[in-house]
């Protein structure tokens, strides 16, 4: 089988002669993680978006936490050069000064853009193509922008896991009751809390059997139990009949909550199905929290990455890249010790162990000091946009160094560079590779980039989508690289001069 490789722009080596070439990246190297950091306005957005597009283009499914609203981008993958689909997309980005009409906004953009593309040697027929052979899907939990998401959907309703893989399946549930237990205030660790084991029984004895566990229904059992023990004790003793009416009663709280009712509607939370291709289409599910508060955020992202996690260890070993997990912003997500949000114990066991099963992780952030370093020492390939602070660069450059990086430059220098980089241009460490750092220029995005979208925009975007037929292209891998000689030189003009 035939190597794939991500086209992700031009590289040339730092200190380096030889001339710049386009970037070809094995799409394994990525099987190590990457991380992807900078300041805003580095650009970091359009190179996730660009490792996302190769990504899809070369049928490798794509799940995207979306934290900042930027990445339904991917939404406006407009499959020509023609103005007319940018037209509703242009007015929120228009100047107050600018008098000219929508309609010739949207000509000059959309004439950049086919320049852009055509210098990186991307075409019309690539566009169709991609869109052709890309299902994206967009899920905003507790809104109805893009697909609802049942939260409780491990705990609520019965999957043929519990037959064919027990230990999932029970995953799934735990993470699901931590998360009830969260939102009305008690304890959610699965190996101290009572609360978590007592719902964790009643619940599995339904599951099991194939019978759903819906809230409701556990309300009565918490009060009389249909069993008469927990472990070696009788269930009053292990808790008492007064504590499991309390809890009952917030259970009832909760359920009684006209806002949490969206919590409990729309797709179930199960991302292997999500990521299975369909009718030949690669799946790029884009979930987007960008909506919600930080406390939300933290709830929703720890149990949907205990579910890729779980999913992760169910699959077969292999050394090629099967899936990508991108996290767009994970500042507040992976926090350094002694800090523990819901997403740090599912991102951590993420880093370490979804290589051994061709899960790949590629995190972004403009905030790299709040980030947990002994996690990302297990990142191979690092993209460091520029970055102004000191205390940023001296963090960034200790995770370099943490993967066993050699540097060929003093320190100081490299400092230096990271400082100076201007817009969408990177320093790169491909621990994999033998060419030693590179500066990286990103290719231009086929997605239309207009910003972080709101829910309406969304709700828009995905309206389109859903009445577009895509158009004819060719079948195969990810539609050639051809790019004059021209655009290679004008594409190369380095940065840190």
């Amino acid at each position: 089988m035939k190597p794939t490789s991500l086209y992700l722009g031009a590289a040339k080596p730092v200190g380096g002669n030889c001339a710049g070439e386009f970037l070809q990246l094995p799409a394994h190297h990525l099987v190590t993680h990457s991380v992807v950091v900078g300041t805003t306005g580095s650009g970091k957005t359009g190179l996730v978006t660009v490792m996302v597009e190769e990504a899809l283009r070369n049928q490798i499914p794509v799940l995207m936490i979306d934290v900042k609203g930027d990445l339904p981008n991917l939404l406006l993958n407009f499959p020509t050069f023609s103005s007319s689909p940018l037209v509703p997309w242009i007015e929120g980005s228009v100047s107050p000064a600018d008098a000219r009409s929508i309609e010739e906004i949207a000509a000059e953009v959309a004439a950049t853009r086919q320049e852009g593309l055509r210098g990186w040697g991307i075409d019309e027929a690539q566009l169709a193509l991609f869109r052709e052979k890309t299902q994206l899907r967009v899920i905003t939990p507790g809104a109805t922008s893009g697909e609802l998401l049942h939260m409780l959907s491990g705990l609520e309703r019965p999957s043929s896991r519990w037959q064919t893989d027990p230990e999932a399946a029970r995953d799934s549930l735990s993470a699901a009751v931590s998360l009830l237990l969260r939102l009305i205030g008690r304890d959610p660790d699965p190996a101290k809390s009572r609360e978590h084991v007592l719902l964790m029984v009643l619940a599995q004895r339904r599951l099991a059997n194939g019978v759903p566990a819906e809230l409701g229904a556990l309300l009565e059992e918490i009060v009389k139990p249909p069993i008469d023990k927990v472990g070696a004790l009788t269930v009053d003793a292990f808790l008492p009949k007064t504590e499991r009416k309390a809890l009952a009663a917030a259970v009832n709280s909760l359920l009684a909550s006209p806002s949490f009712a969206q919590w409990r509607q729309g797709a179930t939370l199960d991302v292997g199905s999500w990521l299975r291709p369909e009718n030949g289409r690669t799946p790029g599910v884009i979930v987007s929290v960008a909506h919600l508060d930080d406390e939300e955020r933290a709830l929703v992202l720890g149990v949907i990455l205990e579910e890729v996690l779980t999913w992760v260890r169910s699959l077969p070993g292999t050394q090629r890249l099967r899936a990508l997990v991108v996290f767009d912003e994970v500042y507040g997500f992976l926090p350094p010790h002694p800090a523990n949000p819901p997403t740090k114990r599912p991102m951590v066991s993420l880093m370490k162990q979804a290589r051994a099963f061709g899960v790949g992780v590629v995190v972004a952030t403009q905030n790299p000091m709040d980030l947990d370093y002994r996690a990302l020492g297990n990142a191979g390939l690092w993209c460091l946009g520029r970055l102004q602070t000191d205390a940023d660069r001296e963090r960034v450059l200790d995770g370099i160094a943490a993967t066993g990086a050699g540097f060929e430059f003093k320190r100081s220098d490299l400092d230096n560079i990271v400082k100076r980089l201007s817009p969408r241009w990177f320093l790169m460490r491909d621990s994999h590779s033998e060419q030693g750092l590179q500066f990286l220029q990103p290719r231009w995005t086929m997605s239309y980039m207009r910003g972080p979208m709101t829910r309406n925009e969304i709700r828009k975007a995905r309206e389109e989508q859903a009445f577009d037929k895509p158009a004819g292209g060719q079948e195969g891998g990810n539609g050639g690289t051809a790019v004059t000689s021209a655009a290679l030189a004008s594409g190369l003009q380095l940065v840190a001069t």
